[in-house]
């Protein structure tokens, strides 16, 4: 039976482990938090992100916790609405074979997939790797050594795996900030089943309202220096950026100030690599091409690339290297897509002035039309008719 250890058990490690392991792989995840995180925002499962979570078995447990469809309202500073985003722009947006689920949600559901057939390493950290030809060796924090056929880094956009292997330089830092945390209850000012966003020059706020243990908030903000205010802690660093809004984002403020330790809070980067692969060790997801929130397919991705890997691996069968050149090959093309849409998209997330949240009202505005409308949903129907892959 081969052997990996996968460093990191986000979902990217996540799905490694599951895909690997129903291959026939022995699995082992070693994490250096002390126990599983779930938090997060939303995520959405669409084109090859949703292809992977039908093929990993995923649809059946996610369908019972997919957020569904929301009205949006777009607010003024103080909280009175601009105008609504019907729920129907975003399903002829997304197309059918899409879901959105929460991101501590979909780990969940990952963790059960793998916990009685994957050996966890929780609270342990990889001290040092060597390879040759045949074998992976490391050395964890806990003294103990593995041997394994194959190492997969998996350990996010800050991976020690990364450096230790492939060095230093590859993450492209950019002047933004944002946090995410889950709602316990929804917060005043936000109607049932629909999100309320603000978005004014060099930030965006956006809450969601879908019923209790349903709701979470998301911010974002353009920072000069992103290191000060992570050094704030993100009950100060929001409150001073966000604090004069309404529509939800006091009540929002006043969660998270009880209990910060379920927020996400972190500068916003970039991963770019020549390659993602040396030997037997392999770099997936955001360790290798962190794609940032501004493209909104970090977790799809995720998935596709675990995915993807499998299905190169038992091609190749024992040539490892092979299947690794072949796997990279084929996703990269996406994910520079992807990387390049991130960083023309930033503006839309942190508008540089209020002439761009005019021109993003006037555009958003257009869009709710009719007859544009129309155009999107046939625009969506005649990439589906090109792609094999969105019609599987």
């Amino acid at each position: 039976m081969k052997r990996v250890v996968i460093v990191g058990a986000g979902i990217a490690g996540l799905a490694t482990a599951l895909r690997l392991g129903r291959d026939g792989w022995r699995t082992v995840v070693v994490e250096r938090a002390t126990g599983r995180r779930s938090s997060g925002y939303l995520v959405n499962l669409l084109g090859p992100g949703y292809d992977a979570a039908e093929h990993l078995g995923l649809l059946p447990a996610l369908s019972a916790r997919q957020l569904g469809l929301f009205t949006t309202v777009l607010v003024r500073a103080d909280g009175r609405p601009k105008f609504t985003v019907p729920s129907a722009i975003a399903e002829a947006a997304l197309g059918e074979r899409t879901m959105s689920v929460f991101r501590g949600d979909l780990e969940t559901e990952l963790y059960e997939a793998v916990r009685d057939r994957t050996e966890f390493r929780f609270g342990t950290t990889v001290e040092s790797i060597e390879q040759n030809a045949d074998r992976v060796r490391l050395v964890l924090s806990d003294g103990t050594t593995e041997d394994a056929d194959l190492l997969v880094g998996a350990d996010g956009v800050h991976s020690a795996t990364r450096t230790d292997v492939f060095g230093g330089g590859f993450r492209v830092d950019l002047p933004y900030v944002v946090a995410a945390f889950p709602l316990a209850h929804p917060v005043a000012g936000v109607p049932e089943s629909s999100a309320t966003t603000f978005i004014g020059p060099g930030r965006t706020a956006a809450i969601i309202n879908l019923g209790s243990q349903r709701s979470a908030a998301f911010f974002t903000y353009r920072c000069a220096d992103p290191g000060s205010d992570l050094g704030r802690g993100p009950v100060a660093a929001l409150d001073a950026m966000f604090g004069d809004l309404g529509a939800g984002v006091p009540d929002a403020l006043r969660h998270l100030e009880k209990d910060p330790s379920d927020a996400y809070f972190d500068a916003v980067s970039q991963v770019v690599m020549p390659r993602w692969s040396t030997g037997r060790i392999v770099l997936l997801g955001d360790s290798a091409w962190c794609v940032t929130l501004f493209a909104g397919n970090g977790a799809a991705l995720a998935l596709a690339g675990a995915d993807r890997l499998g299905a190169a691996l038992q091609r190749h069968d024992d040539n490892i290297p092979a299947a690794l050149a072949e796997w990279e090959a084929g996703l990269r093309p996406e994910v520079s897509k992807r990387q390049s849409l991130a960083r023309r998209g930033m503006q839309q997330y942190a508008p540089p002035s209020r002439f761009h949240v005019w021109m993003s009202d006037v555009t958003i505005r257009a869009i709710t039309l009719p007859g544009i409308r129309g155009l999107v949903r046939r625009g969506i129907e005649r990439s589906a008719r090109r792609d094999p892959a969105r019609k599987r």
